[in-house]
């Protein structure tokens, strides 16, 4: 980080100098690098290296929230902003719970983490270039059965963040991450099956090509000869990048903006058994080894750990300011925004199962005959956060003997969202922190109706 570009602190602390009497104001001042490579057949197919700051202001009087933003960090341009954010709250509607955070708010101790790596920025871009064109290569190496890769890629973004209030909080924080991936095709005649596969860090030194191009063929191969299967109740057990895109689904359900409104499965079930007593799910942003790590939310109120299910009892929900005053809750430093562009939401960002003790291998022991789930599609089209329908189509693999037997396609699964976490079973000792707020395991999870022919 260059001490000649502005100092993003210094920019919030002027735009929140400028509150008259009566007024509160929030600048989030962001700044993100990014580098972003696509490469097929040897050749590189896109090529993107962006950078992209600006400001977001929030005037809060007499209970009217304005909110304006600008994509530029000129003084002049982003004074603008402040009389914008002014002008707009004339018009909004009096809330007696919008407001920035204050000193009161700002409790707790804030977490020691070191988000940012260097090279991530330092390594040249003819080396990232390098970097996916060489997951290509490895990905058609890695077994005689993958005719091609759909594409590989690299993607990397270095984001610098602060805040600053009229009210005296200020925060500021820098991360990166960066990943390499690639998506196989294998085939054996006319069929073609896909695979994708990945390696992110934080570091681009972190980066391993041999783990993506190897998962990428593995779970195309193994795909291979699938079939529809029988229609019938099984155990289901998911893979952890389904565990992780099922997790960010239940958090949402936790957010206190759903709670708030009454379109979450869990309002009005606090303190019930909710899940068996073997699920405890939190969200801990303090956890640097989690991608989504922050000393700070998006108001500026230091992160903690939030528990949201202990022992299968619903516990917490995820509160920015605004919810937790809805609530009178007060907030759990869970405020969440796309950048400056947003006002604050309130989210998980580092959300979690307390790992089990046993292996993904004995799992599948456990499971008897059972469906493996390696993808699914149409998460969002048929997953209800409100009633918690559940009904996904997946691919994967079926189980038996405590190993894997036929590959499948075409399948459908089904249940509810209330049941799933009560027919949880087994959670693995696997896991492992993947970008997207969620971490991910294999997960065990007993009769779900499987759809096939």
């Amino acid at each position: 980080m260059s001490a000649s570009r502005p100092d993003l602190l210094d920019i919030a602390r002027r735009v929140a100098s400028g509150a008259r009497d009566a007024e509160q104001v929030e600048a989030y001042v962001s700044r993100t690098r990014e580098c972003d490579v696509k490469v097929h057949g040897g050749t590189v197919e896109s090529l993107v290296v962006a950078e992209r700051a600006g400001v977001g202001v929030r005037l809060v009087v007499e209970g009217r929230q304005g909110f304006a933003w600008v994509g530029s960090l000129d003084p002049d341009v982003v004074d603008d902003a402040l009389v914008d954010a002014r002008d707009n709250a004339a018009f909004a509607t009096p809330d007696p719970c919008v407001g920035v955070a204050s000193a009161d708010d700002v409790v707790g101790p804030v977490a020691a983490l070191q988000l940012w790596r260097d090279d991530v920025t330092a390594t040249a871009t003819p080396e990232k270039v390098e970097l996916a064109l060489a997951a290509e290569a490895a990905t058609l190496a890695a077994d005689d059965r993958v005719r091609a890769v759909e594409s590989a890629s690299y993607g990397d973004a270095a984001t610098e963040a602060a805040i600053a209030t009229s009210t005296g909080v200020e925060a500021a924080s820098a991360r990166t991450t960066c990943s390499v991936a690639a998506f196989a095709l294998a085939g054996e005649g006319v069929e073609t099956r896909t695979g994708y596969g990945f390696s992110a860090g934080r570091s681009f030194a972190e980066l391993d090509v041999d783990v993506a191009a190897h998962d990428a063929a593995e779970r195309s191969v193994r795909l291979l000869g699938a079939i529809q299967p029988r229609t019938r109740r099984l155990p289901v057990v998911l893979d952890p990048l389904v565990t992780r895109s099922l997790l960010a689904i239940i958090g949402a359900a936790l957010g206190g903006e759903a709670i708030v409104k009454g379109r979450s499965m869990f309002v009005g079930r606090f303190g019930e058994q909710v899940a068996d007593p073997r699920v405890t799910l939190l969200d801990d942003p303090t956890d640097g080894e989690a991608f989504g790590a922050s000393t700070h939310d998006a108001e500026g109120v230091p992160t903690r750990r939030v528990e949201l299910i202990v022992d299968g009892v619903l516990h917490g929900v995820l509160h920015n300011l605004y919810t937790g005053r809805r609530a009178a809750a007060g907030t759990t430093g869970s405020a969440v925004r796309g950048g400056y562009a947003s006002t604050p939401g309130a989210g998980a960002r580092a959300l979690t199962l307390a790992p089990g003790t046993r292996s993904p291998a004995e799992l599948l022991t456990t499971a008897g005959e059972a469906l493996y789930v390696q993808s699914v599609s149409g998460l969002h089209s048929g997953t209800n956060p409100i009633s918690g329908d559940f009904s996904v189509g997946a691919e994967g693999l079926m189980v038996r003997a405590g190993d894997y037997a036929e590959p499948v396609r075409e399948a459908t699964i089904a249940s509810t969202l209330p049941r799933m976490l009560h027919d949880i079973v087994e959670i693995g000792a696997d896991r492992v922190w993947l970008p997207g707020g969620a971490a991910g395991m294999t997960l065990l999870v007993d009769g779900m109706a499987v759809s096939g022919s």
